[in-house]
């Protein structure tokens, strides 16, 4: 049951607190509104009693220009005259349109708007008779307390509608004030009453709760038997896979000694009595039957060789003989010499038991047959050396065409063997590939690999699904 139906359940709870969640919601919504409008209003007063300091500013700036271009003549005065004049048009503009929506402040603006344009004509004025030589004229318009008087005027126009904003602007502060004491009263109400509703909630599902956490033990027991069973068996199919691979290897060692004994017996016999007609024939055989006798004993020295081969393959006696890196030493010629694909080999000795070195030459000789099957590669490269903690490292790496390790392959059942190979002597092992870039196998196996316990059955959990991505 989840904790909404269980508080709606609640016949005053929910009720309760759903009117408390509605009315917060009303209360707020309309404090939000009122106090945004409020604080809009704010910042346009704001910039209006700025626009109006900026005005008589920009004036002053205009005649301080026009003072000094009359008096010193140099164009570089002119400059910020022109644009003291633009800005001053600029804010005028913007004041007007401000204003205009206000009936008490609109005459004042338009006398603003009037006495500004007349003192910029003044201005203006001057430097045009200065510009034509009219010494006496612009002298005497300087001289005179027109520009003075109109420079007053819309001073004290000015301000008289900041005092009419700053008025305005208390009044929407002392708004804004009311808006949020509102706001805090009416949320306080409604958060007790929501406390109210909790606290009845609470009280009713305390014997719920303790339902639940008995509920909640039985099922965790429940999972941990369940996680122990599934531990348990994923134990027995490991020890089954190395149990088949076993199997499979001494199968395959009782089939290479009958090759070896039943087999290479027949071979050499008639080996043996193809030499025997042959020498026994001697020089009265005839051309015919000496060829077919050389023949037969090309074809039982390729049957002798083909044997010796299949037989290395079901169980290399150069590994018993000669050890491990001869062994991959022999394979890897062989491989380059059939295959016509470049091998580079860095091999090192490395202390592992008959067990391990028969699963590194395994999956050395499964990877190689990748190669050829799908890979396209020309070069290969196989790695065997010894890790810092000791153990074997191997890895066979190909320059072929790669394949995507997400996409499901339908032949992967060699690379799922290697996988559990190497994990049945305590190893790991790691594949990577991406498409147009190779593949790189490499596994890991111990020096001496632990028995399986029961203690870390929990291995064998992780070990299966690892096997199946391969």
């Amino acid at each position: 049951m989840s904790f909404l139906s269980r508080f709606r359940g609640n016949v005053i709870a929910f009720p309760l607190a759903a009117l408390a969640a509605l009315a917060m919601l009303a209360i707020s919504e309309a404090s939000y509104q009122d106090a945004t409008s409020s604080l809009d209003r704010l910042g346009e007063r704001a910039t209006a009693r700025a626009n109006l300091n900026e005005l008589v500013h920009s004036l002053l700036d205009a005649e301080i220009a026009q003072r000094g271009y009359l008096l010193t003549e140099r164009r570089e005065y002119l400059r910020p005259y022109d644009q003291a004049q633009k800005e001053t048009r600029n804010l005028l503009a913007w004041l007007t349109a401000y204003y205009a929506k206000d009936a008490k402040t609109a005459p004042t603006m338009l006398e603003v708007a009037k006495e500004t344009e007349s003192k910029l004509s003044e201005l203006a004025t001057t430097i045009e008779l200065h510009d034509r030589g009219v010494e006496n004229g612009w002298r005497e318009l300087m001289l005179s307390d027109i520009g003075r008087e109109k420079m007053e005027h819309v001073r004290t126009l000015g301000e008289k509608l900041i005092e009419h904003e700053t008025a305005e602007v208390a009044v929407g502060r002392r708004s804004v004030y009311q808006t949020l004491w509102l706001n805090r009263i009416g949320v306080s109400a409604m958060a007790a009453v929501s406390l109210l509703a909790l606290f009845m909630y609470l009280r009713q599902t305390a014997t719920l709760d303790r339902a639940l956490a008995d509920e909640a033990e039985r099922m965790a027991g429940e999972r941990d038997r369940l996680e122990q069973e599934v531990a348990a068996r994923t134990a027995q199919l490991r020890e089954l896979a190395q149990h088949l691979q076993t199997i499979r290897e001494d199968e395959r060692s009782r089939l290479a000694r009958e090759l070896h004994d039943e087999l290479g017996a027949l071979l050499t016999a008639a080996k043996l009595d193809v030499a025997r007609l042959k020498s026994r024939l001697g020089a009265s055989a005839s051309a015919d039957a000496a060829e077919r006798l050389a023949h037969l004993n090309e074809l039982l020295n390729s049957g002798i060789a083909l044997k010796r081969r299949i037989i290395e393959d079901l169980r290399p006696s150069s590994l018993s003989n000669l050890g491990l890196v001869a062994a991959l030493e022999i394979q890897l010629r062989e491989f380059s010499a059939r295959s016509e694909i470049s091998v580079v080999d860095q091999l090192e000795p490395v202390e592992v038991g008959p067990a391990a070195q028969l699963t590194i030459y395994r999956l050395v000789q499964e990877a190689l047959t990748n190669v050829v099957k799908y890979a396209k590669a020309t070069e290969v490269v196989v790695t065997l050396q010894e890790p810092s903690g000791g153990g074997a490292l191997v890895s066979v790496r190909d320059n072929g065409v790669g394949f995507d390790t997400d996409v499901p392959r339908l032949a992967r059942h060699g690379l799922l063997g290697m996988r559990y190979r190497v994990e049945a002597e305590g190893g790991t092992m790691r594949l990577s590939s991406k498409p147009g870039q190779g593949t790189l196998i490499e596994a890991t196996l111990p020096a001496h690999p632990a028995k399986a316990t029961s203690d870390d059955r929990d291995d064998g959990v992780a070990a299966l699904p690892a096997a199946a991505e391969a």
